[in-house]
């Protein structure tokens, strides 16, 4: 059983970025800029912006916050993505997620200029990426598959079961398998919440992706010999054990499932790091101006 080290990978790419920053710059171009917009004081929210400011740091990105209250009419934030748009030294921005319940994320992010959607939420990435055109991908995705890639995981003509249904993670990487690439070419199940006997799809999968929501969904007994685990559930769980309070369980029951499986990601240090650097990723190749 190996697991897989999203963290060690994250700073191999990381190293990577630096790289190619260095060079741009050194032949006088422009360094790359990330901006976020952050609304309320979500905590996890906090923590995830946090994080993406100080990776721009560290791999020598620009990057700016605009930090909103709950209490933001959506016209105001509207306005905020307007400006973001037509400012020629933002490469590329995000807003994060989740949204108070008086603003509807999918007019947020159908306003965001698609050159500019490093998160890939915008339908116009998400209709590429359906069809195999170049388009900026959803981060958790396009780190899932580049872990794969890293760990020369073999994809194809595997059945890979995909836990959760989500706009964010479950439909993207189903769309990603399926296409005719590496990693692809699997035989792809989507189950969710309405899904019947999800144990027995589990136990036929090569590729198990969770991604559903709920911690420590999937079992030992869910699981068969040899199969690859990929672990997407972030879930804060109250700690008496931990200084922060809480604690992050994965969707994935690791004791019992781990001894049974070739690959594993484990929760935290698998998928998470990924998400962040595959933003930066995604903010070069936007500020390279390579796809658009």
């Amino acid at each position: 059983m190996i697991i897989i080290d999203g963290k060690a990978i994250a700073i191999q790419i990381k190293k990577e970025i630096v790289g190619e920053v260095n060079r741009i710059v050194a032949e006088g171009g422009k360094r790359p800029h990330l901006a976020a917009i952050l609304v309320g004081h979500d905590g996890g929210s906090e923590t995830y912006v946090a994080g993406k400011v100080k990776t721009c740091e560290e791999v020598g990105f620009k990057s700016s916050l605009i930090r909103c209250e709950n209490n933001i009419t959506e016209t105001e934030l509207l306005n905020h993505v307007i400006e973001l748009n037509n400012n020629p030294d933002i490469d590329g921005f995000i807003v994060q997620l989740p949204l108070p319940k008086h603003i509807s994320e999918q007019k947020i992010i159908e306003a965001i200029d698609y050159q500019k959607d490093v998160d890939g939420f915008h339908p116009v990435n998400v209709g590429r990426m359906s069809i195999g055109l170049p388009c900026f991908v959803s981060a958790t995705p396009a780190g899932i598959l580049e872990l794969l890639k890293r760990y020369n995981i073999e994809t194809s003509g595997k059945h890979c079961v995909i836990l959760g249904r989500s706009n964010i993670v479950g439909k993207p990487i189903s769309t990603l398998l399926m296409q005719k690439a590496y990693p692809g070419d699997c035989t792809v199940t989507v189950c969710h919440s309405r899904t019947k006997d999800i144990k027995n799809y589990c136990l036929n999968a090569d590729i198990i992706i969770a991604a559903i929501g709920v911690p420590e969904f999937l079992r030992g007994n869910m699981v068969r010999e040899g199969a690859i685990v990929i672990d997407v559930g972030t879930t804060r769980i109250p700690s008496s054990e931990t200084r922060s309070g809480f604690q992050l369980k994965g969707d994935v029951a690791f004791e019992e499932v781990a001894p049974k499986c070739s690959f594993i990601t484990p929760v935290p240090g698998g998928v998470g790091p990924m998400t962040i650097i595959s933003l930066m990723k995604n903010t070069l190749l936007a500020a390279k101006k390579t796809i658009y």
